[in-house]
């Protein structure tokens, strides 16, 4: 049987007096899946790394990082950018105004400045205010402009290692969960119009995890980025619409293959994003099983695991 796991990218949140998106949203099909199965509250987030979906996807598919990882590594699988030899991947944001990312126009310009200040790096844009550098040392930036957007640099970290096979299959928009599951060993599906923004083309995602599954894939991920993007852009309805629409076009044939072929089923966010201040938060997020092992039925939110204990996703044995 296969197992399906999808992750709602950001989509939880701290919880207060007031209702998260996941409460609001209206989720039929995880509801009715949730009411069949049982729900709990995972740790994706280990407590000595920072929340983000460079540390909490791995963990979902099975390797907790033992320290920050390389984003710069990921985001070079997720395209298949190979560095050349004595080569590595840095990641580097283009940021404009408080902090905030650099528009397109900003990020373009960004780019320019930053190839042009040494032959020896190759500047790729890899979507909205990222960058990309590849390079034998550190990327050189541009001297530092108050017309022009900031240029900062991730830090290089831990790759992730060769744990799983092609038998389980990773359908995401070319981002961190296409380059962990790359890294990691997976197969790997970037279906057309995916963008891992809102808007992104769930109705794509959805074809190419019921493709795995009717080829006999043992596990099958599939990524959604747009609440976490709606949370970074301070849109609290565009994370809610975001997460009905995944419910309502990724889950529905889905759950709806599921019932027809067998096989389990699991929702998650891989970590929280705050649509009020647009910043991840690390703690353990709601996570729904189907049909149940153990514990409680319910919907997947925060509110109702807050008081269950908190577990860790089990980890991959070696391919």
């Amino acid at each position: 049987m296969v197992d399906v796991l999808v992750i709602l990218d950001g989509a939880s949140e701290p919880l207060g007096p007031r209702p998260t998106s996941l409460e609001r949203a209206r989720t039929p099909n995880l509801d009715r899946l949730g009411r069949a199965g049982a729900v709990s509250r995972l740790r994706t987030v280990a407590p000595w790394l920072g929340a983000g979906s460079e540390a909490a996807i791995p963990a979902l598919l099975g390797w907790v990082p033992p320290a920050p990882v390389d984003r710069g590594a990921l985001e070079a699988a997720a395209r298949g950018i190979e560095p050349g030899p004595g080569e590595r991947a840095w990641r580097v944001d283009a940021i404009a105004g408080r902090g905030g990312r650099a528009g397109e126009a900003e990020t373009v310009a960004a780019a320019a400045r930053l190839g042009a200040v040494s032959p020896a790096q190759r500047v790729h844009r890899i979507g909205g205010h990222r960058l990309l550098v590849v390079a034998v040392a550190p990327p050189v930036l541009p001297p530092a402009s108050p017309e022009a957007a900031e240029l900062r640099v991730w830090p290089t970290g831990v790759v992730p290692p060769r744990l799983l096979d092609e038998e389980t299959v990773v359908v995401a928009a070319a981002g961190a969960a296409a380059g962990a599951g790359r890294l990691l060993g997976a197969a790997v599906v970037v279906p057309p119009g995916a963008t891992g923004r809102p808007g992104t083309d769930l109705g794509a995602k959805a074809d190419a995890a019921l493709a795995a599954i009717a080829a006999g894939a043992r596990r099958v991920v599939v990524h959604v980025g747009a609440a976490d993007e709606a949370a970074h852009e301070l849109d609290p309805a565009g994370k809610v619409e975001a997460i009905e629409a995944i419910d309502a076009r990724l889950v529905a044939p889905l759950a709806a293959a599921l019932r027809e072929r067998g096989g389990t089923f699991t929702a998650c966010p891989d970590h929280g994003c705050d649509p009020a201040t647009g910043e991840h938060c690390g703690e353990p997020v709601p996570c729904l099983r189907w049909p149940a092992v153990d514990g409680p039925a319910g919907r997947m939110t925060e509110r109702e695991v807050a008081f269950l204990p908190v577990v860790d996703p089990p980890v991959a044995v070696p391919a």
